[in-house]
């Protein structure tokens, strides 16, 4: 199939397989006589495997590496593991700023019904913490 079928498949773009072939992500595809790129089936299942693991958050570094693995034939469950529990890892320090990000937001919203409004002119109001509070 061509550069663009095989992106209307994988709902992406063409520039996109290229760019996916250039980095090594997708393996070079040969060409036709007329010089255009002539993708597999199996180009599919391997676009989807890299849609699949952005989803998750990884980097094309990080999902070059378990193309690798997979490309090996072999079990690639210890290599792989490593990969996503680092992926796991970052999750849970962003999740853990979100929360703190959260529970900031809920505290300013909870000063505000109060009958001592802060004066609205920009750059006026700060919000109340515990030391002025």
């Amino acid at each position: 199939m061509s550069v663009a079928v095989l992106a209307r498949l994988a709902g992406t773009t063409s520039d996109t397989i290229r760019y996916y072939e250039r980095v090594g992500l997708l393996p070079k595809a040969p060409r036709n006589g007329a010089g255009y790129r002539r993708y597999g089936s199996d180009a599919i299942d391997r676009m989807k495997f890299i849609q699949g693991t952005q989803r998750l958050g990884l980097s094309l570094s990080d999902i070059g590496d378990l193309l690798s693995i997979r490309d090996t034939g072999t079990c690639p469950c210890g290599d792989a593991a490593v990969i996503l529990r680092k992926r796991m890892d970052e999750v849970r320090t962003e999740v853990e700023r979100l929360t703190t990000l959260f529970d900031e937001l809920a505290a300013m919203v909870g000063q505000l019904p109060s009958q001592e409004c802060p004066d609205p002119a920009p750059g006026v109001w700060k919000p109340q913490t515990a030391e002025t509070a």
